[in-house]
C-alpha cells in the first residue's frame, strides 16, 4: 500500500508543471497534489540570466520544495528544477536535465527523480527578419516560445513568452531599433510552460520519482530505495585493465541509508576502445 494514499502533497510552481506532475503521481500513489501559488519562483533564478540561480540544480529544487511546504503548511512537498548545458558526450548539442524532488518531513526522507535528453535550446543573432523566421520555424515556434533582446545575449531589455508571429515581429523591430549594433539576439524560452520538449522531460522525471517512491528499502521498508551512483572499473575485454565504464550500480535508502552494490548484469567486460591502456 502506498505511503502517500490520502496524503496532500504541496507543489510550488508558476509555470504549469502540475499538468504533467499531478497526472503521473495522483492515480498511482492515491495522493492529492496541491498547487501552491503566491510566490514568484523566478526570484530563485531564471534561464534568461536576468536573475542568476545560486547553488546547484538540486539545491534550487530543495529551496522550492521548502517554500511550498512553508506556504501550504504541509509536511510533504515537491518541486522540479531544470538545467541546460552541452551534451556530455560530444559537447556539441543542447542537453536538458530535469529533477523532481520530494521531501517528506514525516519520514525524514528526500527522493529525487531524474530525466535527461536532447533539448530544444538554440540561439541566433541577426539583423535579418527572414533569418529569424527560419530560426523560429526550426525551433518549433510558436508552440516552443522564444525570447528576443537587443544587441546580444547579455542585454537585459528582453521580451519573454513570445508565442505568435505578430508579437515576434513587433519584438524584432523594437529590439533591432534599440540595439547599438542593429542586431537582435533570439533564444528559446526555457520556462516549462513555454517549452513542450522540457515539459515532457519533467513528466519523465516525475515517472522516475514515482518508480522510486514505489520501491521500498529491503531493510526498513521506507519508500525511495534506488540508484544513487555507479562504480567504474569494468575490466577491458582484451587486457583486463579497469576502465571508466561502470561495473556496478549503487542503491541506497534515503531513510536508513542501507546500501547495496549491485554488479551490472548486462556486460562482463568493456570494449578496448573504452580502455586507457588499449586506446590511450
Amino acid at each position: 500500500m502506498s505511503r502517500y494514499r490520502g496524503q496532500t502533497i504541496a507543489l510550488l510552481t508558476q509555470h504549469g508543471k502540475e499538468r504533467v506532475i499531478a497526472p503521473a503521481l495522483e492515480p498511482a500513489l492515491g495522493c492529492h497534489i496541491q498547487l501552491v501559488t503566491g510566490y514568484d519562483t523566478d526570484q530563485l533564478g531564471t534561464f534568461t540570466r536576468d536573475k542568476p540561480r545560486p547553488g546547484s540544480q538540486l539545491e534550487a529544487a530543495r529551496r522550492k520544495v521548502r517554500i511550498g511546504m512553508a506556504l501550504s503548511g504541509l509536511p510533504v512537498g515537491l518541486a522540479s528544477e531544470g538545467s541546460f548545458a552541452a551534451d556530455p558526450w560530444t559537447g556539441m548539442f543542447a542537453w536538458n536535465v530535469e529533477m523532481v524532488v520530494l521531501l517528506d518531513d514525516r519520514l525524514g526522507i528526500e527522493v529525487v527523480g531524474v530525466a535527461q535528453g536532447a533539448a530544444r535550446s538554440a540561439q541566433l543573432q541577426t539583423a535579418d527578419w527572414v533569418a529569424l523566421e527560419q530560426y523560429a520555424q526550426q525551433q518549433g515556434f510558436p508552440e516552443h516560445q522564444l525570447v528576443l533582446r537587443p544587441a546580444g545575449p547579455d542585454d537585459l531589455r528582453l521580451d519573454k513568452g513570445l508565442a505568435d508571429w505578430a508579437a515576434l515581429r513587433a519584438s524584432f523591430e523594437r529590439c533591432r531599433a534599440e540595439a547599438a549594433n542593429g542586431e537582435v539576439y533570439a533564444e528559446n524560452d526555457l520556462r516549462a510552460h513555454a517549452n513542450p520538449t522540457r515539459m515532457q522531460r519533467i513528466g519523465d522525471a516525475t515517472r522516475d520519482l514515482l518508480q522510486r517512491l514505489q520501491t521500498e528499502c529491503p531493510a526498513c521498508h521506507a519508500p525511495g530505495y534506488g540508484l544513487v551512483g555507479r562504480e567504474p572499473g569494468l575490466p577491458c575485454r582484451d587486457c583486463g585493465s579497469p576502465t571508466q565504464t561502470y561495473r556496478a550500480e549503487v542503491l541506497q535508502c534515503p531513510a536508513c541509508q542501507h546500501r547495496e552494490v549491485r554488479p551490472r548484469g548486462d556486460r562482463q567486460a568493456a570494449e578496448p576502445a573504452q580502455c586507457a591502456h588499449c586506446n590511450p
